[in-house]
C-alpha cells in the first residue's frame, strides 16, 4: 500500500505534475507568426486572386478563370509594367530617385496612372501627354497624382503631335517643370515599344497564372493594347506546356484579328469606298490596335485563335457580369470574358480558360458604363450575351456611348 504521506513521493510527483503543466501551457501560447509587411505600395503590386467566374463556368460547362488585376494598388495591370520600366531605368542610372527625373509616356488610360503613382512612391515626376478628349475620371486622377498633363489633339500616329511621339520628345528636349532641378533627367516609358514591358508578365504575370492553376490550364485569351500582357504571358505559359492554347480577344475596328487569321492587318473599316475619318469605330478603351508593335510581334507565333467582340457584346457581357457576379469592369476585361465564354463553347466542357479582369468600370463611368442600367426587370441569361448584336437595348446603347468616341481617332489612341 503506498505511503501518501511520504515527501519524497510528494515532491516527486507535484514536480512532475508541474512540468505537465508547463508544457500545456506553453502548447497553449500562441507561436510566433512570420510578419507580412510590404515596404511601400510597390511591394504590393502583383500576386492577384485568380478567380472562378461563377456565372460563366456553370453556362459553358468550362472553368473560366480570371485573373484579377483590377485589385492593383493603382488599379490596374499596367501597374506590373510600369514597376518594371522604372526599376529597370534606375538599374541602368537612367532615372536616379528625388533627383527630380521626369518620366515621360503618352497614354490616355492605366499606364498613366500607373507611372503617376509609382513615380510619386519612388521620388519622381510623371509627366503624361494624352489626346484631349478623354474622360474627366482619367484626368483628374492624373492631376490628383501629381502628374503633369499635357493634351493634345487627335492625331495618328505618324504625326509628331501624337500623344506617343510628344512625350517621346518632351522626353529629349526636357522642359525643366516647377519642381524640377536643372540637372534632372527625361526618360520616355515607352511602353508599346520597350521589351520591359513583355518582361513584367513573363516574370511575374505567368508564373502567376501557372502556379495558382496547380499548372492545369486549357487556354489564355486576352485582348492586346501595346500587346505586353498577351505577348509576355503566353511566352511563359508555352514555356511550360506548349499545348496551352493562346487565344487573341479583339474589339471591333482593330485590325489585329485579321493579322492572327489571315496574316494582313487589316480592318473592315479600311475598305476602298467604307473608309471614314474615324478608322475604329468602338467605345472600347486600353485593346486594339491597327499597327504591329514590338510587344505584340514578340508573341505573335505564339497566338493560334483570334476572337472578335463587338460593342455590343462587350457592354452586354459586363453587365451579366455585375448582374450575376457583382464584378464591376472596365471595357477591356468585357471583351477577354466574351472571347473567353465563346472560346469556352468551342473546346466543349472540362476545360478550364484564363483570362485578364484588367481593370474596374470606374474609370468607364463616362463612355462604356454612360447610360447602361443594372437590374430592373430584366433577368439576363448567357443568351442573351453571345445574341446581343441582335438585341435593340444593346445596339442603342452602343451607339449612344459611340457618340461619345470623337471622329478621327483610330484605336491605338484608346490603348493603354
Amino acid at each position: 500500500m503506498p505511503d501518501h504521506h511520504n515527501p519524497l513521493l510528494l515532491l516527486t510527483t507535484g514536480l512532475f505534475a508541474g512540468a505537465l503543466l508547463a508544457i500545456a501551457i506553453q502548447r497553449l501560447k500562441p507561436k510566433p507568426r512570420k510578419e507580412d509587411i510590404r515596404s511601400g505600395i510597390e511591394e504590393c503590386i502583383g500576386n492577384t486572386p485568380l478567380i472562378r467566374i461563377k456565372s460563366l463556368s456553370n453556362a459553358t460547362g468550362c472553368e473560366i478563370l480570371g485573373k484579377a488585376e483590377f485589385l492593383e494598388p493603382g488599379g490596374s495591370i499596367k501597374d506590373r509594367v510600369a514597376l518594371n520600366i522604372i526599376k529597370t531605368a534606375e538599374g541602368q542610372g537612367l532615372l536616379r530617385p528625388y533627383s527630380g527625373d521626369v518620366v515621360y509616356e503618352g497614354t490616355v488610360g492605366s499606364t498613366g496612372v500607373s507611372l503617376a503613382m509609382l513615380c510619386r512612391a519612388r521620388g519622381y515626376l510623371a509627366h503624361i501627354c494624352m489626346p484631349n478628349d478623354q474622360s474627366l475620371e482619367k484626368s483628374s486622377l492624373l492631376l490628383k497624382l501629381g502628374a503633369a498633363l499635357t493634351t493634345t489633339s487627335p492625331a495618328p500616329i505618324v504625326s509628331p503631335t501624337h500623344f506617343v511621339n510628344l512625350a517621346r520628345t518632351l522626353s529629349t528636349t526636357h522642359p525643366t517643370l516647377p519642381s524640377s532641378t536643372p540637372s534632372s533627367h527625361g526618360y520616355f516609358a515607352n511602353q508599346f515599344e520597350t521589351p520591359y514591358n513583355f518582361a513584367a508578365h513573363y516574370t511575374t504575370t505567368g508564373p502567376e497564372i501557372f502556379s495558382q492553376c496547380g499548372g492545369r490550364l486549357s487556354a489564355f485569351v486576352s485582348g492586346a493594347g501595346t500587346g505586353g500582357t498577351l505577348s509576355g504571358v503566353a511566352a511563359y505559359l508555352k514555356s511550360q506546356d506548349p499545348k496551352i492554347k493562346i487565344v487573341l480577344a479583339d474589339p471591333q475596328g482593330s485590325g489585329l484579328y485579321n493579322k492572327i487569321k489571315h496574316g494582313v492587318l487589316f480592318s473592315p473599316t479600311e475598305k476602298e469606298g467604307t473608309r471614314r475619318r474615324s478608322q475604329v469605330d468602338t467605345i472600347v478603351e486600353g485593346i486594339g490596335l491597327n499597327r504591329l508593335t514590338h510587344n505584340f510581334s514578340l508573341g505573335r507565333p505564339l497566338i493560334s485563335d483570334a476572337i472578335r467582340v463587338s460593342d455590343e457584346e462587350a457592354l452586354a457581357m459586363a453587365r451579366f457580369l455585375v448582374e450575376k457576379d457583382g464584378l464591376f469592369l472596365g471595357s477591356s476585361s468585357a471583351v477577354n470574358c466574351f472571347a473567353a465564354v465563346k472560346l469556352a463553347m468551342e473546346l466543349g466542357p472540362g476545360h478550364r480558360i484564363v483570362t485578364i479582369l484588367c481593370d474596374s468600370g470606374t474609370r468607364h463611368l463616362s463612355k462604356f458604363w454612360k447610360g447602361m442600367e443594372v437590374g430592373a426587370s430584366w433577368d439576363m441569361e448567357i443568351g442573351d450575351v453571345l445574341g446581343a448584336s441582335k438585341i435593340r437595348r444593346f445596339s442603342d446603347g452602343a451607339r449612344h456611348n459611340r457618340e461619345q468616341v470623337p471622329a478621327g481617332l483610330k484605336n491605338e489612341e484608346f490603348a493603354a
